[in-house]
């Protein structure tokens, strides 16, 4: 199948999973993870209209493509970010959605102040409790969630969770409704002077349960690359 192909195949399961759910299509956003991509098949991607917002998890993979497509689309790292590695991330995306501990959360403080701007962050959450996953405990997230509201240059736009792998979509479906009802539990607490309003929830193998779960974020990489 090629690119474009792809590309339609994918909008209309997202078209078809929000006509089940109710939901709008406008209400759901994809993120198109490149790094299973070479540098010619992401700017492919982006020509074809398939990829506004560009996903990668780690920076020296990703500077190839950030410096010859930065200027064409908004950029998400959504891998592990590690604190020595902070500088050179928000400095050039757009969104974080790996918020995950305090040390990380005071080193984006420290250096979005410098830079004299706000962060966009989703807080990371492991609801499967899988040991191999990074993320925040539920029970952890809303005192964490408190601490990060003195931070006056992060804005928490959404929580981000990970599914397990499994052999059956349907499988994700208790990962993706806890995440929905911990963003409706922080917004009920109110601990920003803003709602929380995002959920980045949903990969190549899930995307249509995360959509019927609420996902407004969409982390979709292998299905470009027919994977």
């Amino acid at each position: 199948m090629e690119a474009k192909e792809r590309m339609e195949a994918v909008e209309r399961r997202i078209r078809e999973a929000c006509r089940r759910s109710g939901r709008s299509r406008d209400e759901v956003s994809v993120v198109a993870v490149t790094k299973h991509l070479t540098l010619h098949e992401a700017e492919r991607l982006m020509e074809l209209g398939g990829a506004s917002h560009i996903g990668e998890s780690r920076w020296p993979d990703a500077r190839d493509k950030w410096e010859a497509l930065h200027s064409r689309g908004t950029w998400h790292y959504i891998g592990h970010l590690q604190t020595n590695k902070v500088k050179d991330v928000i400095s050039r995306f757009d969104y974080v959605h790996s918020l995950d501990r305090l040390p990380l959360a005071h080193e984006i403080e420290r250096r979005a102040a410098v830079l004299d701007r706000a962060v966009r962050c989703f807080v990371q959450v492991n609801v499967s409790g899988e040991t191999s996953k990074y993320g925040l405990k539920p029970e952890e997230l809303f005192d964490f969630a408190d601490q990060v509201a003195r931070l006056p240059h992060i804005r928490v736009v959404g929580l981000m969770t990970m599914a397990p792998l499994a052999d059956r979509p349907e499988a994700a479906r208790p990962v993706f409704e806890g995440l929905r009802k911990l963003r409706d539990r922080l917004n009920a607490q109110n601990p920003f002077p803003y709602p929380v309003e995002h959920l980045s929830m949903g990969m190549s193998g899930d995307f249509e349960v995360a959509v019927e779960e609420g996902a407004t974020w969409l982390r979709l990489g292998s299905i470009w690359a027919g994977r």
